[in-house]
C-alpha cells in the first residue's frame, strides 16, 4: 500500500493543515447523524421573516429546514449545487429560470445546477431543502 505523502514548508503550514483537517473532522462527526431529533438542532435567523436549520449533511448531501413567514423572500439567486425542495407547509410563489408557480404543502420543485430561482412566501410555511453537494456556504 502506498501512502501520499505531504510536505509543509513551515511548522505554521503544518498547524494550519492539521487544524483544518480537525475542525473539518469535527463537523462531519457532529452532522454525519443517521437519526436526528428537530428540536436539537438551532435556528439561525436569517433576516426577520426566514429562519433555517441545518439538520444533517455530509460532504455529498444536506437537509435544510427553511421557516418563513408570509411576505418573507428568498430573492433570486443561483449556486451549481443540485437542489430538490418539499412545501412542509404553507403556499409559496416559486420562480425557477422565467417560470413562477404557487405551491403548496405536499408539492415539490428541482433545481438543476446554476438555474436562477427564488421564493416568495404567501402563507407561512416551511420548505425542506436537500442540496448536492452540501452547501459550504452555509456552515462557515
Amino acid at each position: 500500500m502506498h501512502r501520499k505523502l505531504r510536505y509543509f514548508y513551515s511548522s505554521e503550514h503544518l498547524l494550519i493543515y492539521l487544524t483544518h483537517t480537525i475542525l473539518n473532522n469535527l463537523l462531519n462527526i457532529a452532522f454525519e447523524k443517521t437519526l436526528v431529533e428537530d428540536n436539537d438542532m438551532p435556528w439561525e435567523v436569517v433576516d426577520e421573516k426566514i429562519k433555517r436549520k441545518i439538520m444533517s449533511y455530509t460532504d455529498e448531501l444536506m437537509l435544510v429546514k427553511v421557516a418563513f413567514i408570509k411576505g418573507g423572500i428568498g430573492t433570486i439567486h443561483q449556486h451549481p449545487h443540485l437542489q430538490i425542495s418539499y412545501i412542509a407547509s404553507g403556499v409559496f410563489e416559486i420562480t425557477i429560470n422565467d417560470e413562477t408557480k404557487t405551491l403548496k404543502e405536499g408539492d415539490v420543485y428541482f433545481v438543476p445546477s446554476n438555474l436562477l430561482h427564488g421564493a416568495v412566501c404567501l402563507e407561512d410555511g416551511v420548505l425542506i431543502d436537500v442540496f448536492n453537494p452540501m452547501r459550504e456556504d452555509f456552515v462557515k
